[in-house]
């Protein structure tokens, strides 16, 4: 079960990456900039990179348990 929270954490991390490096139309990715945006502004894209690349450094860790 430990692998399937870190794999999950991980598979989010990288769609908020490539969301943000693409600045993405799928409709959920929208939905958080949206809201994002009010506190972000333009920076918002470069928030959801910088989140998903830590969400996928956890991951790992959570992966091969070290935390």
């Amino acid at each position: 079960m430990h692998y399937l929270w870190a794999g999950l954490l991980f598979v989010i991390g990288l769609l908020f990456l490539i969301g943000g490096t693409l600045k993405s139309n799928f409709i959920l990715y929208r939905l958080l900039v949206a809201r994002s945006k009010m506190l972000w502004g333009e920076h918002v894209h470069t928030f959801y990179q910088v989140s998903g690349a830590a969400m996928m450094v956890v991951g790992i860790l959570m992966a091969i348990q070290v935390i």
